[in-house]
Order: structure tokens, then C-alpha cells, then sequence
């Protein structure tokens, strides 16, 4: 069977990955000149646990079960990696109600190691520190996202996969062997697949527009959420991971450490409205405030602007946080496709395992 997926950030190499090594013919379409350049470039590249997510919930059960599975790929292909842990910490009351409510939310999602420390024991820890409780998630590690992505690649392109860089999808029309395929790009013309995988991201609605016979009801709105992040100019102040409890649309603005060891704050969340990857160095005095919270010692003018990445969010401010919307044939009625929708975070610890399912989907 020929499958098409369409997108090459860390969800569609990874689905692209599975249906080559379950023995498909597939081909990837990328708008731009490379591999994620998108969501997947952008991002803390932290390996979650799957504490945050409620039961049930497809978040739930592919950052789990994707964890595992991306754990044991980086040992067997050699991605550079690191199960640091995190502390997720509370500095009031209220705070620490909320962490023992994730700290239940794991146990119930199968989440490994979980402890809940006093203030006392995480500062022992982290010296650093101020909170009055804290939860250690062990499970928790960092990874270098390109050579994850390219490992992806190899895999596939060993199995002969083969992808288009430039091409963009201008149409996609239901066929007798399964779907016509219109492109544009550097040689524009059509294609016949049996099979179609959007995971375009921020495209993916768009993608789902051009399909025809798919419902438009069934595209769900497209709200952006742009994540900043500010690097530190000193030496690192602590060893693991360091989340405050969540807020409105994100996980707070958190410590994050890369495989350099280099330490930096974010994302913060901002709703804008159109595509926008210029980090405002304004908004560090809002970044100083809430970091200080949880690191007092944060020293005046330490932080500078660094990057920003968007989450293609389904609910905007004020709105519930929406499940990964993963919209197979069963769902819609039309065979070999599968719409992937707002795969933000965890999307890329959970990666492996959706697409798993995906090529499932389409047979």
C-alpha cells in the first residue's frame, strides 16, 4: 500500500517511520526545505512523564506509553538523552493542592516513581530552591530533538521511504484506488496513494479543508499559542527540571536545561493571532516575576531573549484544554485518512506512539 503523509516534523516522521516499517511504500510531503522546521524545532525538549493529563484521555495514554517506547529508541539508535528528573513545586497553599491533584493524576495514569517532598527535602535537592512542597518526578529526562528526528528519518529512509521537500498540498480528492493527491512546489502535478496521514501542525486545518468529501464541521477552530523562552547568562542554578504548578494554557514558565547543559526559562503562553517568531524582550519582566517565585535568587538582567515556538492549540483563553484529536476513518467515514489535530504538547514524547495507532488507521 502507498501511503502519504504529509508533514515532516516529529509526529509525521515518526508515523511515516511505522507504516515504512510495517512494510508500506510511503512518501513524505514537507512545505519547507528540511525536517522540522515547524512545531517540532521549537520546543523545550523535555521527555514527559504524563502526569498533567486527565484519564483517558488520549494525552494520557500516548505520552505514557510513547515515553517508554522513545526511552528505549534513543538507546538503540543512539539519540542523545538524558532522564535528569523534575521537581514540580508549589509556594503556597493553594499551589500545593493543585500539585498533589497531578501527583494523584499520575499515579492513576501509570506514571513511574512519582514522590511528593516537603519544602525541606526538595531544597535539599535543589539549594536554590524556595517552595513549601515539591513532586519529583524521576521519569521525567531531555533530549535533542533534531537527532531524534533525524534518527526518524534514517529509519525511514532505510525502508526507501523518500520525501519531497518545498511541496505543498493544494488538494486531495477521494479516488478509485484511494485518494488523487494535487501538490504544488518545485514540480507541481498529482499523485494517487492509497492512503493519506495529515500531520501538518499548524497547517493540518488547512490540509483537512482541501480534502474533499471531509466535512467541514469537523475541522475544528485553530487557536495559536505562542511560547517564549529567555536563556540565562550564568551558570545553572539547578540539576533537574523546575515547573511551578500549571497555569492557563501551559505548564508555567519553567526551568529547562539542554544537553549542553544550558539553562533557560519558559515558554510563557501568548494568544496571538497570526504567525509571529520574534521573542519581544519586554515581556522578561514578567518572566523575572514569576520565576522568582520559585528561584528568589535570580539575579537582575541575567535573562536574554532566546526563541519562541507555537502550539496549534483546538481552545483558546479561557477554554478547557483540548484532548489530541487523532480523526480516523472511523470516525469520518472516509477510508485511509487520518486527520491529526493540535498535537502540541507532549506530541513529541509522544510520538511514537501515536503513530502506532495511525498505521493502524488506515489498514
Amino acid at each position: 500500500m502507498q501511503v502519504l503523509v504529509i508533514g515532516a516534523g516529529v509526529v509525521g516522521l515518526a508515523c511515516a517511520r511505522a507504516a515504512a516499517l510495517a512494510g508500506h511504500e510511503v512518501i513524505v510531503v514537507e512545505a519547507t526545505g528540511g525536517v522540522g522546521n515547524g512545531v517540532s524545532s521549537r520546543n523545550s525538549e523535555v521527555i514527559h512523564a504524563g502526569m498533567y493529563y486527565p484519564t483517558g484521555s488520549l494525552r494520557a495514554k500516548h505520552c505514557v506509553q510513547g515515553r517508554r517506547m522513545l526511552y528505549d529508541f534513543c538507546a538503540s539508535h543512539g539519540v542523545p538523552h538524558k532522564k535528569i528528573g523534575k521537581l514540580i513545586v508549589a509556594t503556597d497553599e493553594k499551589q500545593t493542592a493543585k500539585i498533589e491533584g497531578i501527583y494523584r493524576q499520575g499515579q492513576i495514569n501509570g506514571v513511574e516513581g512519582l514522590e511528593f517532598l516537603g519544602g525541606n527535602a526538595a531544597r535539599a535537592m535543589e539549594p536554590a530552591l524556595n517552595c513549601v512542597a515539591a513532586m519529583l518526578s524521576p521519569e521525567t529526562g531531555i533530549i535533542d530533538s533534531h537527532s531524534f528526528m533525524l534518527a526518524l528519518q534514517g529509519d525511514f529512509e532505510d525502508c526507501a521511504g523518500m520525501i519531497a521537500f518545498n511541496t505543498r498540498i493544494e488538494r486531495l480528492t477521494p479516488a478509485a484506488s484511494g485518494w488523487q493527491v494535487t501538490f504544488d512546489g518545485a514540480e507541481p502535478g498529482r499523485l494517487d496513494v492509497d492512503a493519506v496521514v495529515n500531520s501538518g501542525g499548524i497547517g493540518a486545518q488547512g490540509v483537512a479543508r482541501a480534502t474533499e468529501g471531509y466535512p467541514a464541521t469537523r475541522v475544528p477552530k485553530l487557536v495559536l499559542a505562542k511560547g517564549n523562552y529567555f536563556g540565562f547568562t550564568g551558570r545553572p542554578a539547578f540539576s533537574h527540571l523546575i515547573y511551578p504548578a500549571p497555569v492557563e494554557g501551559g505548564l508555567g514558565t519553567h526551568v529547562t536545561l539542554d544537553m549542553a547543559g544550558r539553562m533557560r526559562f519558559g515558554p510563557d503562553v501568548e494568544w496571538i493571532e497570526t504567525e509571529s517568531y520574534t521573542v519581544d524582550p519586554r515581556r522578561a519582566e514578567s518572566f523575572y516575576a514569576n520565576i522568582r517565585t520559585y528561584f528568589p535568587g535570580l539575579p537582575d538582567n541575567s535573562l536574554v531573549p532566546d526563541y519562541c515556538g507555537i502550539r496549534p492549540k483546538l481552545t483558546g483563553k479561557g477554554e478547557p484544554a483540548a484532548d489530541f484529536l487523532i480523526d480516523g476513518p472511523g470516525d469520518h467515514g472516509l477510508p485511509r485518512l487520518v486527520h491529526l489535530f493540535g498535537i502540541e504538547s507532549p506530541g513529541l514524547t509522544s510520538s511514537l506512539s501515536i503513530a502506532e495507532d495511525v498505521t493502524r488507521l488506515i489498514g
